[in-house]
């Protein structure tokens, strides 16, 4: 159960100076509150700023004007217990997959002992499938189990909050619907909260229990569209479909902005 506020973005913005002293606007007056243990979709059309606001919680971009704060702390560098997934999984190919999970412990290295780590890393590989791989080099995988194995590392840790950018996009679409519903459970078991950049709006809809639709030019925060469905989800048209077409009529310029619209407003 979603809980008190992990994640808050007050008035956000975000520009870049161009070579002629002008401003060139990429987020403007972004507003959004992520509840604790919340999983928050990102979503809208390309170029407008969903990784960018991503790297900003994440304290990897700065940002003005506004505020964002992570657990009641301002965001000035990266927050701590704060777990990162990318795009590209970005795996030490020097480095086998139990040594690139145990990466992920570097921020609690002094807490804990050789063994505890061992510990939590062969539990996180069993969890995400690869405990038959610990020994494999990055090269020696595919590319869901590579996503896998960067899943596993932001895990280890168990932190509060897990930002990840497009993690299935580059994968073939079998191998994506199974790391989605991989995805789905390995979350449940945690109290994280997840906020999950993608251009995919069923894989939105699927993992999360709110969707933001953002804009273009500048980017903000159009609607943000609550997924009341039951847990573990069904992928059934009549039971993803309503919702998933409204985000996309919103994400390609239908609609406009307003409150979240309840399930049943949706599908009427």
């Amino acid at each position: 159960m979603a809980g008190a506020p992990m994640i808050e973005i007050e008035g956000v913005g975000k520009h870049f100076q161009q070579r002629r002293g002008s401003l060139n606007v990429v987020l403007e007056d972004i507003n959004l509150t992520i509840r604790r243990g919340e999983f928050v979709s990102l979503v809208g059309q390309s170029g407008c700023g969903k990784t960018t606001l991503l790297r900003m919680i994440g304290g990897l971009a700065p940002y003005a004007p506004g505020d964002i704060r992570v657990d009641g702390r301002l965001v000035t560098k990266v927050p701590p217990r704060i777990g990162f997934v990318f795009q590209s999984a970005a795996l030490l190919p020097w480095k086998t997959v139990t040594e690139n999970v145990m990466l992920g412990l570097n921020e609690t290295r002094r807490s804990l002992t050789r063994q505890e780590k061992q510990d939590k890393v062969r539990h996180q590989l069993e969890l995400t499938g690869l405990g038959k791989v610990g020994d494999y080099l990055p090269r020696q995988l595919s590319g869901g189990m590579q996503q896998r194995c960067g899943l596993a590392r932001a895990l280890v840790a168990e932190p509060d909050v897990l930002l990840m950018d497009e993690p299935f996009g580059a994968v073939d679409a079998l191998t994506r619907i199974r790391l989605q519903e991989e995805l789905a459970s390995l979350v449940a078991r945690t109290e994280a909260t997840v906020v999950f950049v993608t251009h995919d709006v069923e894989e939105a809809v699927f993992l999360a229990d709110r969707v933001a639709v953002m804009t273009i030019g500048p980017g903000t925060i159009k609607e943000v569209v609550d997924v009341d469905l039951p847990r573990p989800r069904d992928r059934q048209a009549e039971v993803l479909g309503p919702l998933s077409d409204h985000v996309l009529e919103l994400v390609l310029g239908g609609g406009r902005r307003r409150e979240a619209a309840p399930p049943e407003a949706v599908q009427a």
